[in-house]
């Protein structure tokens, strides 16, 4: 396996960036997600990473070699496409083993291999079946063998799992996780879903409009965005995205007053507030502790959720998102005092949308 290293990589169709100087240092045996929604870049960068795409700009490196003209055949990468691309008239045995019989491998190191790879995947029973004759997950699961026994460097792996259905993509998300701890390869994984991203990245890199917006741990990603783009991309339900301004040292919300340290500022100026659902509390054991930092409003939405529920609350003309427990049994329209976690609000600069402050405990 390797490390990665793309340097001032750009991509350029016509007048037109798609991707704009990104340097990214993917470490060996790390998995690392790429993030972001439709046309922001990401599969541009994958495809640049196995030759698929050629670069306008840049370096690619894999391992000590500079692979930057290099053909696709020559990059020693495997690649797991949304779509399957299985032969249909292979069985899974004989889709598994294509390339190993391309580059000529034994035939007893190819029965070895196919072997290894269909136990691990749960597919060892399947081996004599076609790709017609399995389900969409057990098709990705070939798809995954195929790239496994070729041990290649590095595994590219683009919306593997976006065709299958909510279940098997839990199932297979495990599956994959598990995968990458048994085999160790160098992973970059493009999604749009954030919950693959965070459940199954070592590392996260967030891209909007073709540019890398954060590189952090999931963690990270979620409690220390860097600006209001990544803060409303991840988390469910979003973030919530107010604005506010800061007045003789408090934060004014609405035309109500919140207690927080803003000596950092030079000066009164407007702002955007953002507070993740779970620092939003209605419960009263929150707010007889922190009576100052309180919003007051009327509930609008009440969304029971089974373990827990999720309430809108509308404060002025801004409405507040709160997760709270399936005990609260606030009803709609009902006015409400909601306590605000001061300590883990990020402030963001109205203009630019990048953190001015984050109160994280």
């Amino acid at each position: 396996m390797a490390r990665i290293e793309m340097e001032h990589v750009t991509k350029q169709f016509g007048a037109t960036s798609v991707v704009r100087d990104v340097n990214l240092d993917v470490k060996d045996r790390e998995f690392l997600v790429l993030l972001g929604p439709s046309g922001c870049g990401k599969t541009t960068i994958l495809r640049m990473i196995a030759g698929l795409e050629t670069m306008s700009e840049g370096r690619i490196s894999i391992g000590d070699r500079d692979v930057s003209d290099l053909a696709p055949k020559d990059r020693d990468i495997a690649m797991v496409f949304q779509n399957y691309a299985l032969y249909p008239h292979m069985t899974v045995f004989e889709n598994i083993a294509f390339s190993l019989r391309t580059r000529k491998v034994p035939q007893a190191e190819i029965e070895r291999r196919v072997s290894a790879a269909a136990e691990s995947l749960g597919l060892a029973q399947y081996l004599q079946r076609r790709p017609r004759e399995l389900s969409g997950g057990q098709r990705q699961r070939v798809a995954l063998g195929r790239a496994i026994v070729r041990q290649p460097a590095a595994f590219l792996m683009d919306e593997p799992l976006s065709n299958l259905d909510a279940k098997l993509r839990a199932q297979t998300r495990i599956e994959l996780k598990r995968l990458h701890e048994q085999v160790g390869g160098t992973t970059i994984y493009v999604t749009h879903d954030q919950v693959e991203a965070m459940t199954m990245g070592s590392r996260v890199v967030v891209m909007h409009d073709g540019v890398m917006q954060q590189v952090d741990t999931p963690e990270g990603i979620y409690a220390r965005p860097v600006n209001l783009f990544v803060a409303g991309f991840v988390g469910t339900p979003a973030i919530n995205v107010v604005p506010a301004a800061t007045q003789a040292g408090t934060l004014v919300v609405e035309g109500q007053r919140l207690p927080m340290d803003l000596s950092f500022l030079s000066g009164d100026q407007r702002v955007v507030l953002g507070v993740r659902p779970e620092d939003v509390h209605l419960d009263r054991h929150f707010l007889a502790e922190h009576p100052d930092a309180v919003l007051r409003g009327q509930v609008r939405l009440v969304e029971p959720m089974g373990h827990e529920k999720i309430v809108t609350i509308e404060v002025g003309e801004s409405a507040l998102t709160a997760r709270v427990a399936n005990e609260w049994n606030g009803v709609r329209d009902e006015n409400v005092t909601l306590g605000i976690d001061v300590a883990r609000v990020t402030l963001f600069d109205v203009d630019t949308g990048v953190v001015l402050a984050r109160h994280s405990a």
